[in-house]
């Protein structure tokens, strides 16, 4: 029957590609990048006063400029001249203070932040179900972990401070201006609300841009990561050509999304610069002209133009900050999509911690789709039973759903219906480090870290001592070539492994699954890349080491299969024969047919090597 009829529920799920933060509005997605600050609120609120108290001072330089031409210049008092003097240096002395405070406070609260996030959103990642990092492209994620976090750190230092100095000096030029004179304040201010509009205007326009642009520079990244990952393959096909075309037409594309807002930002900055400008007019004509009259003296006429002159650098470094803002929200969009996809494989509230583990394993009546139960049906009605010690073994044809299966042990994935248990307590109940602590895992494709031998091999156990390390090689038949290195143990190995062989990255794997001592032991298809040799030398250690542990076998191999208790035949997501080696050979179904077809070679070559291991122990 169709597993189907048998969904319980449909757990929510969610990727990259459709995140639940685009929704987001422009004002909560700020709000989330300035909760980032919070657990440093001091050295942000040090910051901010240094910068509101350096932009008040700078609000006085033009009214002392005033007092020196209407008081000291036309009374030509010298002393008076002195003094103004030295107190403009006080203040620039001030000033400058201020602003090393709110440079330092600001640029260390940035870099915490950044600090935080990498490794919130590095923490996030790794706590992430399979069914995501299926689906994520990896050059995705190391463009927010890189790029947009800089980006969103760039905006706590320099943004919201920065908008906040524009508007403190807008408030304050304004309150001055309107004291000397208020309708020639009022005509200097004519220009202010199209310059409003212009800003909000440039942010509106420019923030899918630069989306668009980050969405991009994640193609980018993917397509860097995917030849570097398969550069081998690359030039064993001589195909350099055609990845630095497939690059150059992502970089590209990049590079025309980049310039996109870049070209609004040319448009809208001479507007603001002339709009500056026609404010510095409108006051020395009119200005001029009241001063010709006698209404207004020289002086505050030089303050106008002084004040006019620092707020229209600052309403044009506005238009940098909405620049900066609209880059911040698209990279805060895309870094709160990571945060805000629910982990679907996590520890309940509560949940049971395995101490002593004896390895009964169950799988009641286990269906599985991926997708959420929207995707192709991968499991069938899945019942399987594993007393503790015992070994059961899987068999069947690529994409039938082995791995799968031996990936709900440790939930790598969680079934869609049915249940599996370990020691008689459901998966889903049960800690999730402490289950996976009882487990040890050979996969199928080998991954080494570049590091030691001996600490890939103590990747499970840290604290191990080297003895240990060592009896786990020489168990999984690695300690012969380990021991030929120049550094023997010490010895490191490259990048994914790169400076050992597919057969010795596979002993060393499994030489880690067995320093963990794990009660339940996971071989995915762990002597595919041995020779028949090595493979006979692995199994008769597997033998005594598989003793008081649970195994979980995927295998083509025969001298693999024939160490079960169990033999599982998986075809199509369904247990079609279960039984031992000779009870399904007697069978003559789908078991036989692959005996014949694939294993029945192996048992032959197996004998031979058998025989000629005990020749060469006679001789």
């Amino acid at each position: 029957a169709s597993c189907a009829a048998h969904i319980l529920s449909k757990q929510p799920g969610g990727t990259l590609s459709d995140p639940p933060a685009r929704q987001n509005s422009l004002w909560k997605i700020l709000a989330r990048i300035l909760a980032l600050a919070r657990p440093y609120l001091l050295p942000m609120v040090l910051s901010y006063v240094g910068m509101t108290m350096a932009t008040i001072l700078n609000l006085l330089f033009p009214a002392l400029i005033k007092l020196v031409i209407d008081e000291g210049l036309s009374g030509a008092d010298q002393s008076y001249l002195l003094r103004i003097a030295l107190l403009l240096m006080v203040l620039a002395v001030f000033r400058s203070g201020f602003l090393f405070g709110q440079s330092y406070f600001s640029e260390y609260a940035a870099l915490k932040v950044r600090y935080d996030l990498r490794n919130d959103f590095y923490d996030r990642v790794q706590r992430q179900s399979f069914s995501f990092q299926d689906k994520t492209q990896t050059g995705h994620l190391i463009s927010q972990f890189i790029s947009d976090t800089e980006t969103i750190g760039a905006f706590v230092s320099q943004g919201m401070m920065n908008v906040v100095s524009v508007v403190i000096l807008f408030a304050g030029t304004v309150i001055v201006l309107f004291t000397f004179d208020w309708q020639l304040a009022l005509l200097s201010m004519s220009v202010l609300p199209f310059v409003a509009w212009i800003t909000i205007k440039f942010g509106n326009v420019t923030r899918p841009m630069y989306l668009r642009a980050r969405d991009q520079f994640s193609r980018v990244n993917t397509v860097i990561q995917e030849n570097l990952g398969g550069v081998r393959v690359v030039k064993a096909f001589a195909r350099e050509p055609r990845e630095t075309e497939k690059l150059d037409a992502a970089d590209l594309e990049y590079l025309r999304l980049s310039l996109m807002p870049i070209r609004v930002w040319a448009w809208t900055l001479p507007m603001l610069v002339i709009l500056g400008a026609l404010a510095t007019a409108i006051i020395l004509w009119y200005g001029g002209s009241e001063v010709i009259r006698g209404s207004l003296t020289v002086g505050s006429l030089v303050a106008f133009t002084g004040y006019m002159a620092q707020l229209t650098p600052a309403i044009r470094r506005l238009g940098n900050m909405i620049n900066l803002i609209s880059r911040a929200v698209a990279s805060g969009q895309r870094v709160f999509e990571l945060f805000d996809i629910k982990n679907l494989i996590e520890s309940k509230p509560g949940a049971i911690k395995l101490d002593d583990v004896r390895g009964y394993v169950r799988f009641e009546n286990v269906c599985f789709f991926y997708d959420t139960g929207e995707g192709p049906e991968v499991l069938n009605n899945i019942a399987i039973e594993a007393k503790p010690g015992q070994v059961v073994a899987f068999i069947g044809p690529t994409g039938a759903g082995k791995s799968t299966i031996v990936s709900l042990i440790p939930r790598f994935y969680d079934v869609t219906s049915g249940r599996v248990t370990v020691d008689g307590y459901d998966v889903r109940d049960l800690d999730l480090e402490s289950l996976r602590s009882h487990i040890g895992i050979v996969q199928q494709e080998s991954f080494l870290f570049s590091a030691t031998i001996a600490e890939n091999i103590a990747y499970g156990r840290p604290a191990a001592p080297i003895e240990e390390i060592v009896a786990a090689a020489r168990a999984a038949q690695a300690d012969d070539f380990i021991q030929s290195f120049p550094e023997g143990y010490q010895t490191r190995v490259g990048e994914r492994g790169s400076t050992v062989s597919g057969g010795q990255r596979q002993r060393i794997s499994i030489a880690r699954a067995l320093l963990k001592d794990p009660k339940i032991l996971i071989l995915d298809d762990a002597t595919s890349s041995v020779d028949t040799e090595t493979e006979y030398i692995i199994q008769q250690a597997l033998v005594r080491l598989m003793k008081g542990r649970t195994t979980f076998v995927i295998a083509q191999r025969l001298l693999t299969v024939k160490l079960a208790d169990q033999i599982l035949v998986v075809i199509g997501g369904k247990i079609v024969e279960r039984g031992r080696h000779d009870e399904l050979l007697a069978l003559d179904g789908y078991y036989a047919e692959i005996y014949g077809s694939q294993l029945r070679d192996q048992e032959e070559m197996a004998r031979r090597v058998e025989a000629a291991m005990a020749a060469e122990r006679v001789g």
